[in-house]
């Protein structure tokens, strides 16, 4: 695939998601009462995605590998923009909820397809560069995100929110069917559906009892993933391949992100209720006051990737979530606008760098013929820690206790993993490039 055009579709496909994240959020009180939902039926249009994706993440990603990327990436774009408009023009919330898990399944195949695009079209020594515009166009739908969602929904209706995402999906979706020519693909392998099967049980329970908080549900998801990890061993052609998973810088990445998203999400759930509830501060202060968050998260991307060349993941993967954990104990006592911007300031630029620097461990160390697992499993993590990071916040305050203490605590052990990341190793680099990226015999040469 054309590096461009790669780029474009990574880039605008992970803005697509993004948005699409903040601006329910906005639009679901509306929602509630244009349809005359119950607030249970309200938290499954948001349930019924998160299960959805999480569990498909990892089999979207291997279908990548199998099928191309690119064309399950126009797929996950082409359903993504079906579904936004079913749910735009949906008669009742039941319709909202089933086409929300119809949306979830889209989105399984897009989001490992955009960093399997990435992985595929540039060589491992530039991968730095994309991934930080990715990110940082994640941190800018982000923050434009709420914005956007409040005077969509405050001029048109909460419908609009979804039906915003509905032509740059589908053209977005149309570009990448046509474009870019042949895909490079490995040889094919078994799919194995039993273990798709395992694995999206286990992520399926697990996300629904962080979310819920249902203990049986949570028995299930254990005892499918002590399933899931004996089959793998076992079977010929595993799910997960051993030379992804069991690469230690692979798995320390995804801990590092897991960790990262947790605290992050966390944290912004807890201060939303001390900025609106404990400080009195409307919506709108609330939000300026997070907008730092975006704003260093954008700024910090760019320069993660000079980081990288110079120092290394490891460095700076620790002092990025040693950024983020003490971005977190600044707000714990924070009551002014002057200590609550630096804390939030603190967050974006710890995270935004730390996003990048795990990404690009994960993608860069995984063979190319396992990319879009890599990916799926990249989107897992960034999927479930912030699932597990509301958990978390949610049981203390509901507890009585002060939540952001044991945020922090959550990303000083990510710092302690990012401990397990490669340093700065250019070799290594330059020889997977020409591994991964041979001559092709059948270029035609240049003209002289």
């Amino acid at each position: 695939m054309n590096p461009r055009l790669a780029l474009v579709s990574s880039v605008v496909g992970a803005m697509v998601v993004a948005l699409d994240d903040t601006v329910l959020t906005i639009a679901q009180p509306t929602l509630q009462r244009d349809l005359d939902a119950s607030f249970a039926q309200v938290q499954w249009t948001s349930t019924g995605y998160l299960i959805s994706v999480a569990a498909l993440l990892v089999f979207a990603g291997r279908l990548g590998d199998r099928y191309g990327h690119r064309r399950l990436y126009a797929l996950g774009m082409l359903g993504f923009g079906a579904t936004s408009a079913g749910v735009g023009t949906a008669a009742d919330v039941d319709w909202v909820i089933g086409l929300r898990v119809a949306q979830g399944v889209c989105g399984a195949l897009l989001q490992p397809a955009t960093l399997g695009m990435l992985r595929a079209a540039f060589p491992p020594d530039r991968l730095r560069g994309p991934l930080a515009v990715r990110t940082a166009a994640i941190g800018l739908a982000a923050a434009a995100g709420p914005v956007a969602g409040g005077a969509l929904v405050h001029s048109f209706g909460w419908r609009s929110v979804f039906l915003l995402n509905v032509v740059p999906a589908l053209v977005l979706g149309v570009l990448a069917l046509r474009g870019g020519g042949r895909e490079r693909r490995p040889p094919v392998t078994r799919l194995d559906l039993p273990g798709a099967l395992l694995l999206a049980t286990a992520l399926a329970c697990l996300v629904h009892s962080l979310v819920t908080r249902t203990p049986s549900t949570c028995v299930v998801a254990a005892v499918a993933a002590v399933a899931f990890a004996a089959h793998e061993r076992r079977t010929a052609q595993p799910l997960v391949p051993a030379d992804v998973i069991g690469s230690s810088p692979v798995a320390a990445a995804l801990g590092v992100l897991t960790a990262a998203s947790a605290a992050l999400s966390g944290t912004l759930f807890a201060g939303t209720y001390v900025l609106q509830r404990a400080l009195g501060l409307d919506p709108l202060r609330s939000a300026l006051l997070t907008l730092p968050l975006a704003v260093l998260m954008v700024a910090s991307a760019p320069l993660c990737a000079v980081l990288l060349r110079r120092a290394g993941a490891r460095r700076t993967a620790v002092a990025a979530m040693t950024v983020l954990a003490l971005g977190v104990l600044v707000l714990a006592p924070a009551t002014g606008p002057l200590p609550l911007a630096a804390g939030f300031a603190l967050l974006g630029a710890g995270f935004g760098t730390v996003m990048v620097a795990g990404t690009h461990v994960v993608v860069r160390q995984a063979p190319m013929a396992s990319a879009g697992v890599a990916g799926g499993l990249q989107q897992t993590a960034m999927n479930v820690g912030p699932v597990l990071g509301v958990a978390v916040a949610t049981t203390l305050m509901g507890a009585g206790r002060a939540p952001l203490p044991v945020l922090a605590g959550l990303a000083a052990w990510g710092a302690v993993v990012a401990l397990l990341l490669p340093g700065r190793d250019e070799t290594k680099d330059a020889t997977r490039a020409r591994r991964d990226h041979p001559a092709d015999p059948l270029r035609i040469p240049a003209r002289r």
